[in-house]
């Protein structure tokens, strides 16, 4: 059956996930460190991630959405509706 939907745009996504990120952390008060420390990442890789410079793999996707206060889903669902506007 043939779909009626674009291609995924690996740009787009990792640049909607990072503004998704950036307002969640801010949000939540949290500098790019702790969210980082908090994620068990650094807050080089968190940047890179709000910059749609980096991929987020699913494990730290829910390692981001727990320091986050937030599930997982949640922040894919954000992301589908930045990508829609």
């Amino acid at each position: 059956m043939a779909s009626d939907r674009q291609p995924i745009d690996g740009a787009a996504v990792g640049q909607a996930l990072g503004r998704v990120l950036r307002s969640l952390r801010k949000n939540a008060d949290l500098s790019q460190e702790s969210l980082g420390l908090a994620s068990g990442n650094g807050r080089t890789f968190v940047s890179q991630l709000e910059r749609g410079e980096r991929g987020a793999s699913l494990k730290t996707l829910f390692r981001l959405a727990e320091a986050l206060g937030t599930a997982p889903s949640e922040i894919v669902r954000l992301v589908e509706v930045d990508l829609s506007s």
